[in-house]
């Protein structure tokens, strides 16, 4: 049997409390532990680790950046899901669901810090 679990992502943000309201209210993340500067949040099994810190890089709005690469099984079916809360960011924050030329349909979203949050599922075929 694998060692291994999973690879956890962490994201560096300058605002702990606004990041996690963005990952609960309109991404469905659920915080399990919050401390000063740190978070851990899970959606469905899958982590994200959110760590507060005054240096932390801000990326520039058009930035096309993936940081954060959600594998899911269905992109439409977290779009539908998401979708009231996604068509209250502002315009240009949400892209997809859309099929990519590199085999992949992706739904992404600017998060905080202009950090994009892609939730990806492979092409058929």
């Amino acid at each position: 049997m694998s060692n291994t679990l999973q690879i956890t992502p962490f994201m560096h943000v300058r605002d702990l409390a606004g990041a996690t309201a963005f990952l609960e209210e309109v991404l469905g993340f659920e915080t399990r532990v919050r401390m000063r500067d740190y978070a851990y949040l899970e959606r469905e099994g899958a982590g994200l680790r959110v760590l507060e810190a005054s240096d932390a890089v801000v990326f520039p709005a058009d930035c096309g950046r993936f940081a954060y690469y959600i594998d899911v099984r269905d992109v439409d079916s977290v779009h539908s899901e998401l979708k009231a809360k996604l068509d209250t960011l502002p315009e240009g924050h949400v892209h997809g669901p859309a099929d990519k030329s590199y085999g992949q349909r992706e739904l992404i979203v600017r998060a905080p810090d202009n950090q994009l949050l892609v939730f990806g599922a492979a092409l058929a075929g």
